[in-house]
């Protein structure tokens, strides 16, 4: 096997283990409601995720671990598709935020660099972010 396939699959594994998060989220209070399912139905696509893979992740039983990346910029992505899921019904319980939280420790962010990150996200997310932040946030 050539070695870019061992890429491949590993690297489709994570996809895989991403989406499996993303939908547990999006049905941790229930069921995955419409806009979640849109969402998710993009996600899938965008991870290339089959048909197959997608049924199997949707049953209740997610067998597939959270594969944390070395790149911080991947981590944060990853992160960040996580809140764009739990946004997206504008509804977010605290089930939702625990699950989360230990989705962004999966990641490998440390206890407290992922309280950090997850407030500083919950509050340009819910756009209660004060002035001087959303100019930061324009200028870089």
């Amino acid at each position: 096997m050539p070695i870019i396939d061992l890429y491949y699959h590993s690297e489709h594994r994570r996809n895989l283990a991403h989406f499996a998060s993303l939908a547990s989220l999006a049905a941790v209070d229930g069921e995955v409601n419409p806009k979640e399912k849109v969402l998710l139905d993009n996600f899938a696509r965008k991870l290339g995720i089959t048909k197959g893979e997608y049924k199997e992740v949707m049953k209740k039983s997610n067998k597939y671990p959270i594969t944390p990346s070395n790149s911080l910029k991947e981590r944060l992505e990853r992160l960040y598709d996580l809140f764009r899921l739990l946004y997206v019904d504008h509804e977010v319980e605290n089930v939702e935020m625990a699950l989360l939280k230990s989705y962004a420790i999966g990641l490998g962010f440390p206890t407290k660099k992922a309280n950090e990150i997850i407030e500083k996200s919950v509050a340009i997310f819910s756009g209660r972010i004060n002035f001087d932040d959303y100019l930061y946030i324009l200028k870089h």
